[in-house]
């Protein structure tokens, strides 16, 4: 090693080091509040791994991330304003220390969810690799992070994809409060990289010769298209998991002598001692680090705090986009007439086949979504064929690599739409979705975005699926801030909604009905948006309102026609998008009629008609002729025998019978 990259290194371990003592003196002098975890011990890793980094490289850390993101070059005055929770901080104060963000310098996500930056950090090196920008993707976790599904999944599909990608395994031999030793049989983490046919190297993470050595292949094998390496970097840590937390689980006699190395004295001590400076170079640059530190944090006690405004800013692009304070719904173009008829499925191809056209940003990725498969319904068949793999990109059965690909793609400049094949397999990649695309934006306080599409399935009342592939989460999604749900009922709907979702700039979903996948309905065959958060009068009415979406929607309609035969005349509002949600379109409708029904196929209780229930009750309280009426499915699982099936789900019949009494 030269001496100017062994003294750039060790400038990095000191700035590292003084600025994780200075956080720890804030907490003790209670100038701070936050839950910390202590980097010390582990200075040496990222500060060396940055040496083989060039300013446009991109990290993905996680929570004990001070060194990590120290080293990757953010201005030490936006960190310790973030700590302070000011304006200028990293993430506006919105952040914290645990969601520290700077695209600037190619800090893309530090997660506060263990393993979960690994599918993240796989899609920011896709799109570099798709792209061909040469840069390479570091992923930083922990040795308790190496046994979280999401990092497997990670490592699979960066493996098989040949990504550009470090990941780095901080292990510090403790998880939490757990020993290494009582985590895993595993001897070490490095071995299991074969397993997935990736290099693997296990190094001292204390010593910066040995790192250097080490991270300089991995990255040139990552910058040379052959793949990613897992490196495991083993450094004892020096602290309780988090800041003031007991150490009771640590062994006295190892964490004795890791404290009397500790990393940043014994390099110093070996700087001298090779030639690379005197002991007076060394002290006067750790002068000039106190003095960055001690700037750094008189800059954020006199930094402001964040205004009011940024309370409800960032959660969308568009702050009217939120329920909370919602605006004008958007207008409308006027429909195109065509006598062109195709099936709902063949709307949700042709819209991906023309957004893969419009736009080479757009990419596809999915379990089977590849010719010949296409697809389980055939909505992708073609598109491989047509557009080629790298662009429509099948993948293993790993939802959260899936969705957390996405994401990464996303924030590199990609616009994804990925597949879950059926609504209730969120549930296995619900962090990606609630912790990560739905927050991203905001936690980074809008630094950085996720526009991508999650296409899924729901597949209730087709029969024989039964009780865990048949569910609508609609209600679940609605309750996170920061994503947006649709539900087209038609064909047309089904396009221009698709469509006008990858123009979005927020992740969004959109919930395919099974039950709607072959009806057919006019299409024209140009590109045409419809507008998300805009409900549509399906059918116009005066004596009551039926509000509805989905493929409920056919048993609204239906009710409908069978209450017109006996001279009522019923108003179906459809609502298509949940969030944003044109609520004065339900609103006007239902002051008109007075009365209001609300259907959907999802279980009742706590059903997302109970939220449209209260807002109708508290907006028009004294003008109703009769209580908000909902209909939605029992509060059972779905079983699978279709008698009871039926009885499960809403229907017309249903309907008719709750129209009534109302009226």
């Amino acid at each position: 090693m030269d001496s100017q990259t062994a003294i750039a290194i060790y400038r990095t371990m000191v700035r590292i080091h003084r600025t994780d003592q200075r956080i720890q003196q804030g907490l003790a002098a209670g100038d701070l509040q936050f839950q910390y975890y202590p980097c010390g011990g582990q200075e040496a890793i990222p500060a060396t791994i940055a040496t083989h980094l060039k300013p446009d490289d991109e990290s993905v850390i996680t929570y004990r991330c001070i060194h990590d993101i120290v080293a990757k070059g953010t201005p030490l005055t936006e960190i310790m304003a973030e700590m302070y929770g000011r304006e200028s901080g990293t993430s506006k104060g919105k952040g914290g220390p645990m969601h520290l963000s700077d695209p600037t310098s190619g800090l893309m996500v530090t997660t506060g969810i263990v393993g979960a930056g690994a599918p993240i950090a796989t899609g920011l090196a896709l799109a570099a690799k798709l792209k061909g920008t040469g840069r390479v993707v570091t992923c930083s976790f922990g040795d308790g992070a190496a046994n979280i599904g999401a990092v497997h999944e990670a490592l699979n599909l960066a493996a098989l994809w040949k990504l550009p990608l470090l990941f780095v395994c901080q292990n510090n031999l403790y998880a939490e409060y757990t020993s290494f030793a009582c985590s895993t049989a595993s001897p070490d983490i490095a071995s299991r990289a074969a397993a997935y046919g990736m290099a693997g190297e296990k190094v001292d993470g204390t010593d910066p010769y040995a790192l250097h050595a080490a991270a300089g292949r991995a990255i040139a094998r990552a910058r040379a298209g052959d793949g990613p390496t897992l490196l495991e970097c083993v450094a004892h840590r020096l602290q309780g998991h988090s800041y003031g937390s007991e150490e009771a689980h640590m062994d006295a006699a190892l964490l004795a002598a890791a404290r009397a190395e500790a990393p940043v004295i014994t390099f110093r001590a070996r700087l001298i001692a090779d030639g690379h400076a005197t002991d007076a170079d060394l002290a006067a640059l750790e002068a000039g680090v106190m003095a960055e530190v001690d700037a750094a944090q008189a800059f954020a006690e006199s930094a402001q705090a964040p205004g009011a405004h940024e309370l409800t800013t960032d959660i969308f692009a568009d702050p009217t986009h939120s329920p909370e304070i919602p605006g004008p719904a958007p207008s409308e173009p006027a429909r195109i007439e065509t006598t062109r008829r195709i099936m709902f499925g063949q709307a949700i191809n042709e819209a991906q086949d023309q957004a893969l056209a419009e736009n080479p940003d757009v990419i596809l990725l999915g379990e089977d979504i590849e010719d010949p498969a296409g697809g389980i319904v055939k909505a992708t068949y073609g598109l491989s064929t047509k557009y080629g793999r790298d662009r429509v990109r099948g993948t293993p059965i790993s939802e959260q690599a899936i969705v957390g690909a996405a994401i990464g793609a996303s924030l590199a400049g990609l616009k994804p739409i990925a597949e879950i094949m059926i609504n209730d397999f969120a549930m296995v990649c619900m962090d990606q979705i609630a912790n990560h695309a739905a927050k991203l934006r905001y936690m980074s306080g809008g630094r950085t975005s996720v526009p991508i599409v999650l296409r899924m399935l729901t597949a209730g009342k087709v029969g024989s699926f039964g009780a865990q592939h048949s569910q609508s989460l609609e209600a679940w999604f609605a309750h996170i801030p920061g994503l947006k749900i649709i539900a087209p009922s038609n064909a047309y709907d089904a396009k221009g909604m698709l469509l006008a979702a990858v123009d979005d700039p927020d992740p969004v979903i959109i919930l395919e009905a099974m039950r709607c996948y072959f009806v057919p309905g006019p299409v024209p065959e140009q590109p045409y948006r419809v507008p998300l958060g805009k409900a549509a009068i399906a059918r116009p009415g005066r004596d009551l309102s039926i509000i509805s979406y989905s493929w409920a929607m056919q048993e609204a309609l239906a009710a409908a026609e069978t209450l017109a035969a006996d001279g009522i005349e019923a108003e179906v509002i459809d609502l298509r998008s949940l969030v944003p949600l044109d609520f004065e379109t339900v609103r006007a409708s239902v002051a008109r009629t007075g009365r209001a029904l609300i259907v959907h196929a999802a279980v009742e209780f706590c059903g997302f008609g109970a939220e449209l229930a209260a807002r109708l009750q508290e907006s028009l309280w004294g003008q109703l002729k009769a209580p908000v009426a909902r209909l939605g499915a029992r509060y059972t699982p779905i079983p699978f025998a279709q008698n009871l099936e039926s009885m499960h789900f809403p229907d017309a019949a249903g309907i008719v019978r709750k129209a009534r009494a109302l009226l």
